[in-house]
């Protein structure tokens, strides 16, 4: 087999064979294939595209590629949630303990964030202590124990993804259905859950910009986990604008720790609620999400979800008194309120926009090897549609370099346009699409 053929058989938009795109995802794990022929590869494969048969023979071959976790040991049906990115979205720490706290075993393997979208593993790593790459053995042991355990990716799960993903990084082909879908499901599946719920992001802060891109990703995935038998349901939500009010690592934790206290909510909670229910019902504790949403309310409400988190921090090496105690999380130096000098209504607050000041104050990374601060971000104090006059704040924030301040100061106030009368209400939910399964 000769991967000059296998690339000029792709330009042609000929389907591979099974045993074609085993021998692509081997050259890729070994090196054998050159970084310049799998680039041409991705390349020809982002222009023609894939048959369904074929995402499932790529991602499957990608599992095989590297270590698959058994979970069998674990008593339960097994749930995981996977968001494609956003700003602000600090759902899988609310949404993990209200979910394990249910009684359905919790078993998150997840990452760092990259460019202006957060990632999870950022998040908890700015607890004080807290080991956020999990040995093999410990990760499932804590599942037994608590129910719940949020860890990295191993070096040996899907290892043929790295080169993918940083060939697909440095080549413009980051947005292909048949390759985002391979990269995301072969992790999920290799990660040995029963069941995943997908928060799928659409809007100028996410991955896929326009609906329809969204729902082609959302249903191409939902039938990918119905072929390889996962139960999987795909929700397509807002992110035009952040879905929470903070961005920034410690300041997520700190509002997730408010969220499970019963303080706050808006569009986190709901959007929290919604991807908590469907993980319940996948896991046949409930028939219907409004009886799963109640219960999850009712487990914010009675302290479970937030005993969970500490549960899950204390087993995992960090200062659970970050529960009680908030600012024993890092703090930044400086924290200066930003305002308005404007009379009207908030028409946008454009989510690339805000997350990318937040990356400017450090809170995020612009190449994978930039390191994060987790103190430092930007706390909203308004949404799309409140009405404001000059002086008013829109933001809090937190830094700790006065330079960068006023570089993600111009940044953010760029992410901002008003109007005189109240803007039309934007959709939080767009769809749900659900798989079908025995």
């Amino acid at each position: 087999m000769r991967m000059v053929e296998l690339i000029q058989k792709k330009q042609a938009g000929i389907a591979h064979t099974t045993e074609e795109l085993n021998y692509i995802v081997e050259g890729a794990k070994s090196g054998s294939i050159p970084d310049y022929q799998l680039s041409a590869w991705l390349m020809a494969v982002y222009f023609k595209g894939m048959t369904e048969e074929e995402i499932k023979e790529l991602t499957i071959a990608m599992v095989k590629s590297g270590e698959e976790i058994d979970l069998s040991s674990i008593p339960g049906i097994k749930v995981d949630k996977h968001s494609t990115g956003g700003v602000g979205d600090t759902t899988t720490l609310i949404l993990a303990p209200l979910v394990a706290s249910a009684g359905v075993p919790v078993a998150k393997i997840t990452g760092r964030g990259l460019g202006h979208t957060g990632g999870t593993l950022d998040k908890l790593a700015s607890i004080p202590g807290m080991n956020v790459m999990l040995e093999l053995k410990d990760f499932i042991k804590q599942i037994k124990d608590i129910g719940l355990a949020i860890t990295g990716q191993t070096k040996d799960m899907v290892p043929a993804d790295k080169k993918f993903y940083a060939l697909r990084d440095v080549t413009s082909t980051i947005r292909s259905v048949p390759l985002i879908v391979s990269s995301i499901m072969s992790k999920k599946i290799a990660a040995g859950t029963n069941c995943l719920v997908l928060d799928v992001k659409v809007g100028k802060g996410a991955f896929m910009e326009k609906l329809e891109e969204a729902r082609a990703l959302a249903a191409t995935m939902v039938k990918l986990g119905s072929m390889v038998k996962r139960k999987t349901t795909a929700i397509i939500t807002d992110m035009n604008q952040p879905l929470g009010m903070a961005i920034g690592n410690a300041l997520e934790v700190r509002e997730a720790i408010e969220i499970l206290q019963g303080e706050g909510g808006g569009d986190l909670l709901e959007v929290t609620l919604l991807l908590g229910a469907h993980m319940l019902l996948a896991a046949g504790k409930f028939q219907t999400v409004e009886e799963a949403r109640e219960e999850l309310l009712r487990l914010i409400q009675e302290g479970k979800g937030i005993e969970k988190l500490r549960e899950l921090i204390k087993a995992q090496g960090g200062d659970e008194r970050v529960v009680d105690n908030p600012y024993l999380l890092p703090q930044a130096k400086i924290i200066t309120s930003i305002s308005t000098d404007k009379e009207g209504y908030i028409a946008e607050i454009n989510a690339k926009k805000v997350g990318e000041a937040a990356m400017i104050l450090g809170a995020g990374r612009e190449k994978k090897e930039d390191r994060i601060d987790p103190a430092v971000g930007i706390w909203l104090k308004r949404r799309v549609g409140d009405k404001i006059k000059p002086g008013d704040p829109l933001a809090v924030f937190y830094a700790n370099d006065r330079e960068r301040l006023e570089k993600a100061r111009e940044r953010f106030m760029e992410a901002y346009s008003y109007s005189s009368s109240p803007p039309r209400p934007m959709p939080l939910v767009y769809d749900i699409i659900s798989g079908e399964w025995e």
